[in-house]
């Protein structure tokens, strides 16, 4: 009973969330949390009112669809209710909505179900009425049941006819508006002109277009349609004959939707456009799969106000709910302590996670997070996950706020925190974690890139006291390995031949693999043309660190107290002993990019970053890590940051990844 009790309370915490954030999009056209994120709590809703359809009110939001309609437009009813689609973020969903839609087919039926997949765009559903062949009225959804009337502005979308190609007497389509990704980009650049706020995504801009009073500026907006679906007014068997007779009609189809014989391929359909998507001239979120025989879709009927023989099938997200179960800290190898949260597990952008960075104490006061909440968690590209948003709106009473400790979980040395720092640190050079954190990064791809040797058997050869130092791994024996449980002879001999390999090294990627606090690669690279060797470097003074041209005093600083350290010196000169070669930089007095300053945005296919980072140094020019006045060339790869708008805000030259490859070769 108790538990019951605790559902009812979250089903109506989400209700009213989700409630809360609907009116502000729908009636409003504000917005405070990511679709994403809306999605997920929307999901969450619909998954417990299934398991528990007692709790369902006629207020859901599984019951109902839109905002009401804004007064200034006159209100039009649909001659059928325009309805909204429940959300699948999985294979185990669509063979979920499958198996609910096979129950309700009669035996002789089941096996001859297919699909329509169409590209779910991010825009705003509208409703065209024709009458004897002409366009009578256009209006938004509204509720569902009744929208705006939004004629005029609908006239100024080339892509929507005044006329039909064929006259029928009297006709109902339905589509989407939408604006393209560069149309968007070139609002958001007069936005920012002008000082005003930027739009978050084209939907907003495309809802607020048609929804303008002045046609004027919804024609300013070159807005563009598709239209997916006839109502009445012409005889159709299945769902993709209706988009044959939407084209011969006069009507703009997206020609990318498909027909699919089965889930499978609705899944390779599915995959497809969820690594192309990038690809479009427009956004898109996820793929609606239908029902293509238009009898059986009838048949299936309608639950609340989504039918049950379609549903959108979502791309992964990259932001979601999920529940905080624990606040843990990590200490780093600079002596950093970073609060880490500890997820209920949860699949974002395709893969589930169960940690989230919450960075420093001044981000938890920020966000005013407690263990137990529910929050919403973000990932982009390989960034690791963090937390968004807390939702106090759904907290229980029970959850446990957290307070960073004064000492180091670790070896509980008092941690001290500057005025200029925001994190607390742990300064004990020989606390256990931190050490163990810098050996994992000297092996990392940038530093060592020893292959073979990851966490797992750094933990045990510390854990069994084989190394002490990071020199002692090149001391290490085939015995020393293979007596360790679960090595073979074999995979011992491995990791000693993949650990020989690598004793030479360049010295910029042996300063980055030293751990030097405030010393990335771009520095350490920097530091490595600069000195030129390891020598010059172990007596350079303070002044000589501060009149590098990328240096500031607190890299400087922190590089001169490194070097100065005689427990660092030791370490260098065991590295010699034990035969670790380090290649000093050519100095190119004159190369053909010398003067010539490069930064990079995006993913490079066809070459490393770090290599093509490299090709550019041995050519004489310079690296940086932000666009700037002096930037020659931003190489932008795929799926650029905001690099590539600074890069055209000040002129730069953006060349891409192939014209890149020409100027080094």
């Amino acid at each position: 009973m108790a538990q019951k009790n605790e559902i009812s309370q979250r089903i109506k915490k989400l209700r009213d969330l989700i409630n809360h954030h609907r009116y502000l999009y729908h009636v409003l056209d504000k917005q405070e949390i990511s679709d994403a994120a809306l999605d997920s709590l929307k999901k969450e809703l619909f998954d417990l009112e299934q398991q528990f359809p007692e709790f369902i009110t006629s207020d859901s939001p599984t019951q109902r669809i839109g905002g009401q309609p804004l007064k200034e437009f006159k209100k039009v009813t649909h001659r059928e209710r325009m309805l909204s689609l429940n959300d699948a973020f999985s294979k185990e969903d669509m063979q979920e909505w499958l198996a609910r839609v096979l129950k309700l087919l009669p035996p002789a039926k089941k096996n001859q179900i297919d699909f329509y997949c169409e590209l779910k765009i991010d825009g705003l559903a509208i409703e065209l009425e024709y009458e004897n062949g002409l366009l009578k009225t256009g209006s938004t959804r509204g509720d569902g049941s009744v929208g705006e009337d939004i004629t005029q502005n609908i006239k100024t979308v080339e892509s929507i006819p005044l006329a039909l190609h064929t006259k029928v007497p009297s006709l109902v389509v339905r589509g989407e508006v939408f604006i393209s990704k560069k149309e968007f980009n070139a609002i958001n650049k007069i936005q920012k002109e002008k000082g005003l706020a930027l739009y978050a995504n084209p939907r907003n801009i495309a809802a607020g277009s048609v929804r303008q009073l002045d046609p004027k500026i919804t024609a300013s907006r070159n807005l563009d349609s598709f239209a997916y679906d006839i109502i009445g007014g012409y005889k159709t068997d299945t769902h993709q004959q209706k988009h044959i007779a939407l084209q011969e009609l006069g009507f703009k189809i997206n020609n990318n939707n498909k027909y699919c014989k089965s889930l499978d391929q609705v899944y390779s359909f599915h995959q497809y456009w969820s690594k192309h998507r990038n690809e479009l001239p427009y956004e898109i979120d996820g793929v609606v799969v239908m029902v293509n025989d238009h009898a059986l879709f009838e048949t299936l009927g309608v639950v609340g106000k989504t039918p049950r023989g379609a549903i959108a099938f979502k791309f992964p997200q990259n932001q979601t709910t999920t529940n905080i179960l624990d606040i843990r800290l990590q200490v780093g190898r600079t002596g950093a302590i970073t609060p880490v949260a500890v997820l209920e597990p949860v699949s974002l952008s395709g893969i589930t996670i169960s940690r989230a960075t919450l960075h420093n104490e001044d981000e938890i006061k920020r966000l005013d997070v407690k263990i137990g909440d529910s929050v919403i968690v973000g990932r982009a590209g390989d960034v690791i996950p963090n937390i968004i948003k807390v939702l106090p709106e759904l907290r229980t009473g029970r959850e446990k706020s957290f307070t960073m400790p004064r000492v180091c979980p670790s070896c509980k040395t008092a941690l001290q925190k500057s005025a200029e720092d925001v994190v607390w640190r742990c300064l004990n050079q020989k606390c256990f974690a931190r050490q163990r954190r810098n050996f994992y990064h000297f092996v990392s791809k940038g530093a060592f890139d020893i292959a073979g040797l990851g966490p797992k058997i750094i933990d045990r050869l510390l854990d069994e006291g084989l190394v002490l130092d990071l020199a002692d791994m090149f001391e290490l024996k085939e015995g020393d390995v293979a007596v360790l449980e679960r090595f073979a002879e074999k995979s011992a001999a491995n990791l000693i031949e993949s650990i020989a390999q690598k004793k030479e090294i360049t010295l910029a990627k042996f300063l980055y693999a030293l751990g030097i606090r405030n010393i990335g690669q771009e520095t350490a690279a920097d530091l490595a043309l600069h000195f030129g060797s390891l020598e010059k470097l172990k007596h350079a003074t303070l002044s000589d660190f501060e009149s590098m041209l990328h240096v500031g005093p607190v890299v400087a600083a922190s590089v001169h107290q490194w070097f100065n350290d005689k427990g660092n010196i030791r370490l260098l000169d065991k590295f010699d002993k034990v035969g670790i070669v380090i290649k000093n930089p050519k100095k190119l007095s004159q190369g053909k990019l010398s003067g010539k300053m490069f930064v990079f945005t995006g993913t490079m296919d066809a070459i490393d970053r770090n290599l093509a980072k490299e090709k550019v140094r041995a050519l004489g020019g310079n690296i940086s890590e932000s666009v700037s006045a002096h930037t020659d060339f931003l190489v932008a790869g795929k799926n650029p940051g905001s690099k590539l708008a600074k890069a055209q805000k000040l002129k730069v030259a953006i060349i891409s990844e192939k014209e890149f490859l020409n100027i080094i070769t």
